[in-house]
């Protein structure tokens, strides 16, 4: 059995920031609160590899994978996977990005399956995904809107 979900949220914020601070995978431990590090193990234009570590769970333990990412700046989408897929049979990402007289939606899609053995079920997942993905895209939509603020310095000119 597979699971897929989906969450979205807009941003009030330029096209243009939205993209480059969300797609800036090394920076993605100041844009995302989960995230201790991301590290880029190989970079070729629009194509990264990168291993994402997770900030300590509740037990103290520190999670660690290996994905890609492919981006189309062109059509406003970027495509991962995980290479070490951990608990996983597989996991793919697509991130969209859609101009909005509100703002930016950023829709993200994932589709997975939970491998053999894994601790959860594919519906729990999905459900774990769902709270997370909301707490994680409310977080991001704060910290690039305070970005697309101006400073006050820049006001007073």
């Amino acid at each position: 059995m597979a699971a897929h979900t989906e969450n979205e949220i807009v941003i009030d914020a330029p096209y243009e920031l939205v993209w480059s601070m969300t797609n800036d995978v090394a920076r993605w431990p100041d844009l995302f609160n989960e995230y201790a590090a991301a590290d880029i193990l190989h970079r070729d234009g629009e194509y990264v590899r990168f291993r994402l570590t997770m900030n300590p769970d509740e037990q103290g333990r520190v999670w660690s994978w290996v994905s890609e990412r492919l981006t189309d700046p062109a059509r406003g989408v970027a495509h991962a996977h995980r290479v070490e897929k951990g608990p996983f049979e597989y996991m793919f990402i697509r991130w969209s990005y859609e101009r909005t007289p509100a703002g930016v939606r950023m829709h993200w899609t994932q589709d997975f399956a939970m491998a053999p053995g894994a601790p959860v079920d594919d519906a729990t997942m999905a459900a774990n995904i769902n709270t997370n993905s909301m707490r994680q895209l409310a977080l991001i939509r704060d910290r690039v809107e305070a970005a697309a603020r101006p400073h006050p310095a820049e006001v007073t000119r």
